[in-house]
């Protein structure tokens, strides 16, 4: 990540491009495996997507997630000073056992990133997922001169070697009955978000309660090397209950259900303040592959940067700490402009939208299913009466709702369950000149304020165990 004399840094990468919008909403492909075809070994269906993803409802699924996430371990005295300096989160009661969802900004309040906190020890840490935020937690180490060990292990795409660990989820109604069968001896009780260790056919192997479909699943970790065994062992408990295994088609449609919108654009391109940084990241870093889509079109990066707040991540955002953005956040904590909300859209305007694929002419953009959305950083306009009140990210198909689902950022004064929106799909002008874009034309589709996460079970989890 870090650049060096023989390097071209972000930041000569940014000078030299006269548009930096222009640049990311035309010719850059996804750096994640989410939006391009990468050998990473899980099928895109193990059987197929639909049903696939009415097991995580009905009964048990399970997702191999060793290879699409990068991970950062972090350990040394100053681990948790660092942390804490970084995340809008309090960490004052962070402990071994603990995980949390830790949410980055940069010094105006808008975010860098997220990802999983494990805390192992007061001075042991690991970081899942999110690597703007990795390079900035990375970079703030260095910077600051913190007494800390830092080890990076990047995603299988980005990754000659072979993974630290691997990492598997099984959720849906039977999940706690396929967990409670495979661990040996005592079968720990676990709360949300919290962590046991536990032996898995003569393996060691860390849990953390999460649930993406609000049931009782669990994410399990371990040494590389064991995942065979512990793989092979919960099929053999998971056929008396009906265990699916989950490909990748399925796994990236899951946060229709679950609300989780990701990886918005980092906000680290244009404040004079992280110059520094952008001078310290190469050109070669995820920031330079930035992947714009969708119906929202503007000339400033700034106008894509987002808030916490705007995610509809208040909870989160705590003032018993000093870190960085906080005095922007503190004043936007007052009268915060947007939040998260989810779309369904209108089953008529989608029906027309599929019947223009059998017309005459430039059809609407295609509908692909289960993953609607095509682009990795997508913004689609959403509008009442003509005006502009926030911007819709992942779009998803959930085959347990029978809806079309878009995650998005209201204006607060319109976010009112049952709210009637416009959402403008396709981009301007036939499309943009993305590879995995076709020609197309623009249009409108109604749509409808609604909770997020839509699914009730998932809310119900997260609202009765998070403070």
């Amino acid at each position: 990540m870090q650049a060096t004399s023989k390097d071209q840094s972000l930041q000569s990468f940014i000078d030299s491009k006269p548009d930096l919008v222009e640049h990311f909403f035309n010719t850059t492909t996804s750096p994640h495996v989410s939006g391009r075809v990468v050998a990473v070994p899980i099928p895109a269906e193990w059987s197929n997507w639909r049903e696939e993803q009415r097991a995580w409802r009905e009964t048990a699924i399970l997702f191999d997630q060793s290879h699409h996430m990068p991970e950062m371990f972090l350990s040394g005295p100053d681990a948790q000073k660092l942390l804490s300096r970084i995340g809008v989160n309090s960490l004052a009661n962070i402990a071994p056992n603990k995980a949390r969802q830790f949410v980055g900004c940069n010094p105006a309040g808008e975010m860098i990133g997220e990802c999983i906190l494990y805390c192992h020890s007061p001075t042991e840490f690991e970081l899942v997922s999110g690597m703007h935020f990795q390079n900035w937690i990375h970079y703030q180490a260095v910077a600051g001169r913190y007494d800390v060990k830092l080890t990076r292990d990047l995603a299988t795409a980005d990754n000659p070697g072979e993974r630290i660990k691997f990492r598997f989820g099984i959720d849906g109604p039977n999940a706690e009955k396929i967990f409670a069968d495979v661990v040996e001896g005592e079968v720990p009780s676990i709360p949300f978000f919290n962590t046991a260790r536990v032996k898995i056919a003569g393996c060691d192997v860390l849990a953390l309660r999460h649930g993406m479909a609000g049931h009782k699943g669990v994410e399990l970790s371990g040494a590389y090397r064991d995942g065979p065994a512990v793989v092979a062992a919960l099929l053999a408990a998971g056929s008396r209950h009906g265990l699916r295994r989950g490909g990748t088609t399925a796994y990236f449609s899951a946060s229709a259900e679950s609300g989780w919108a990701g990886y918005p654009v980092p906000a680290v391109y244009t404040h004079e303040a992280l110059h520094p940084y952008r001078e310290w990241l190469t050109a070669a870093s995820w920031e330079t592959r930035v992947q714009l889509g969708g119906s929202f079109r503007s000339k400033r990066i700034e106008d894509y940067y987002v808030t916490p707040y705007d995610m509809g991540y208040d909870r989160l955002v705590k003032f018993d700490h000093d870190f960085i953005g906080r005095d922007a956040l503190e004043a936007m904590s007052e009268n915060p402009r947007r939040t998260g909300v989810s779309l369904l859209w209108n089953k008529d305007d989608l029906g027309r939208l599929f019947q223009s694929n059998f017309e005459p002419g430039l059809g609407t953009k295609a509908l692909n299913l289960p993953v609607v959305h095509y682009s990795f950083q997508q913004y689609d306009e959403v509008r009442l009466n003509d005006n502009l009140v926030g911007l819709a990210t992942r779009t998803l198909y959930s085959d347990n709702e029978r809806e079309i689902i878009s995650l998005a950022m209201i204006d607060r004064a319109y976010a009112r369950v049952g709210t009637e929106v416009t959402l403008i799909w396709g981009e301007a002008e036939g499309g943009s000149r993305k590879l995995n874009v076709e020609r197309h034309r623009q249009t409108e589709v109604r749509a409808t304020v609604a909770p997020k996460p839509y699914a009730s079970a998932v809310r119900r989890l997260k609202t009765e165990t998070l403070a």
